[in-house]
């Protein structure tokens, strides 16, 4: 499998598409006034505690307060916390950890998502290429996407190892990151050094901070990518910006020297999201619909509180029997369903709805199939098997935006829901404001009521409701006027009471 990184910088917008064999996976933005605060690390101010809900809102500068939970309170410095959750209770009430006021350093693990304020936590995590140091715990661990037991064993080690060398301070951990697979022990030397480096910056900076107050702002979204995605696997970084690619190349002189070779400034007149096919892929990554190469089709459907997805055989009719045909279209979805999860970086709870198969061998065959489609998206994902009602659900980690909601806003028209009313309904809604005005005559002075409207509702007015106009019109014992209003939506309409001119 041959992987690209492409990086498109404008002066509005810097944008990186991961590809695989020439196919869109992943897609990341960066925006002036919506860029991520993933990963941020903040001198904050707790605003209000709320022991109803074990949490406490925490002024970070953000427009909202970000949400902290106790049980992301964690850490060495919250000393009852830690000897609670090693007794497996669930640890101090929030109000005995937090008061209204208080200053505390908190780090975000999920970006503000529609009207929710970023999550927070206060178990800092400072990653690197191979590494992520945790100041606040002695545990050292290894990324589970490492399987050979081996290699964890030979990875833990190293790090033993340099931590003895470079004298940690007492209660700092680490996490070795599934691109360490491999990686020697210089690497992990330097690598554990920046860090601590890192950290003795940012230490410094936040005991005499005020609060709010940002303290640590994770790298730009095109280096970050190079940071955390990028490894052998990857045959070339595109870049069409000069001055980043450039940037990039600083970076990877200092902490990834083998990939130079493949960072490219593309220069050609086409420009790189066109050449590569990435516009027509994001463009059709907004849409519900998803065909499917047998002739099926899923219908992906975004909700507050979950994704839903449906599986349909569409057009397909297959060649031998109905249970064959279902099995296929189903094999089939298996493997694109984690691709359009990812690329549309879906994430919270995920139903799937797999057209019903008879034969247990098949139900098993086709979440085999989606378990291993998944294994190559950096977020995780959990597959919890076929439900009673034969449905698959499955977990994936969220952390940001998905692309609509960072592309797209709701419908003005239809606020969000997808569809509109008919204009026979908005014509019939129209009737009941009529007879609403008139029960209030006392309040409503006038010798006309005037409707004005959008295009097709007073076309229908006009035409097939005119008779009904004509008869509400005696029943209210006054005339009714008609406007168009050209800025009208087809659900949007007044009613407004004329002055009599004597």
């Amino acid at each position: 499998m041959t992987q690209e990184v492409l990086v498109n910088v404008e002066i509005f917008e810097t944008r990186v598409a991961v590809l695989e064999d020439g196919q869109l996976q992943e897609l990341h933005l960066a925006r002036a006034d919506g860029a991520s605060v993933t990963g941020n690390i903040y001198s904050g101010r707790v605003v209000r505690v709320l022991p109803g809900m074990q949490a406490a809102f925490v002024d970070i500068g953000l427009e909202r307060p970000g949400f902290l939970h106790a049980k992301d309170i964690r850490g060495s410095h919250w000393p009852a916390v830690e000897a609670a959750r090693a007794r497996g209770d669930d640890g101090p009430l929030i109000e005995r950890l937090l008061g209204e006021g208080e200053r505390v350093l908190v780090q975000v693990s999920k970006d503000p998502i529609s009207s929710k304020g970023a999550r927070l936590t206060t178990h800092l995590a400072l990653p690197s290429r191979y590494l992520v140091l945790m100041p606040y715990s002695a545990h050292v661990g290894v990324s589970q996407r490492i399987e050979d037991e081996a290699e964890r064993e030979r990875l833990r080690l190293l790090v033993e190892a340099a931590r003895s060398a470079t004298e940690v301070p007492e209660g700092f951990g680490f996490i070795v990151r599934t691109v360490a697979d491999g990686a020697q022990a210089a690497e992990i030397a330097a690598d554990m050094a920046f860090l601590l480096r890192s950290w003795e910056s940012i230490d410094g900076c936040r005991r005499d901070a005020p609060a709010p107050k940002l303290i640590y702002e994770e790298l730009p979204v095109q280096v970050r990518v190079l940071r955390d995605l990028v490894d052998a696997s990857v045959a070339a970084i595109r870049i069409d910006c000069p001055d980043t690619h450039a940037a990039m190349r600083r970076y990877a002189e200092r902490f990834l020297p083998e990939l130079n070779t493949r960072l490219h400034h593309h220069q050609a007149d086409m420009p790189l999201f066109e050449r590569a096919g990435v516009e027509d892929e994001i463009s059709r990554a907004l849409s519900r619909r998803v065909p499917l190469k047998c002739g099926g089709h899923l219908v992906i459907e975004q909700t507050e509180a979950m994704t839903t997805i449906d599986v349909n055989t569409g057009g397909y009719v297959g060649a031998r029997n109905l249970e064959d045909t279902v099995f296929k279209a189903n094999l089939e979805a298996a493997a694109v369903i984690p691709r359009q999860l990812r690329l549309r970086n879906l994430g919270g709870i995920v139903v799937i709805d797999f057209i019903d198969m008879e034969d247990a061998e098949h139900q098993r065959s086709v979440v085999r199939a989606l378990e291993k489609a998944a294994e190559g998206d950096p977020a995780r994902i959990r597959v919890f098997g076929i439900s009673a009602l034969g449905l698959v659900e499955l977990s994936r980690k969220r952390t940001r935006e998905s692309l609509r909601q960072q592309l797209c806003s709701p419908c003005e028209a239809c606020d969000g829901r997808g569809y509109v009313r008919r204009a026979e309904s908005v014509c019939f809604e129209i009737f009941r404001a009529v007879q609403r005005a008139a029960r209030q005559r006392e309040a409503v002075i006038g010798s006309a009521y005037l409707v004005r409207a959008g295009q097709p509702v007073l076309d229908r007015l006009l035409d097939e409701e005119a008779d009904a106009v004509a008869a509400l019109a005696e029943r209210v014992g006054r005339p009714i006027r008609l406007q168009l209003e050209p800025s009208y939506g087809i659900e949007d309409f007044d009613v407004v009471g004329l002055q009599d001119p004597s």
